[in-house]
């Protein structure tokens, strides 16, 4: 019995991530407002991203690699 649940759950996920790729599926999330890629990032991100490469420069002694 244990065998049998472990076999579907491997389908169940099998199925799910070949739903996910489908072209029909990206076409879908990519109207969603939540799933739209930014073109820029935000200053805020960058600032905090400069202020961790700080962080790491001064603890590391090297900057991080773009």
């Amino acid at each position: 019995m244990k065998g049998n649940i472990g076999e579907r759950r491997a389908k169940l996920a099998d199925d799910i991530r070949r739903q996910v790729g489908t072209e029909a599926t990206k076409r879908l999330l990519r109207t969603l407002p939540a799933f739209r890629l930014e073109k820029e990032v935000p200053k805020q991100f960058t600032d905090l991203l400069d202020r961790l490469d700080g962080a790491e420069a001064d603890k590391v002694g090297g900057q991080r690699q773009h």
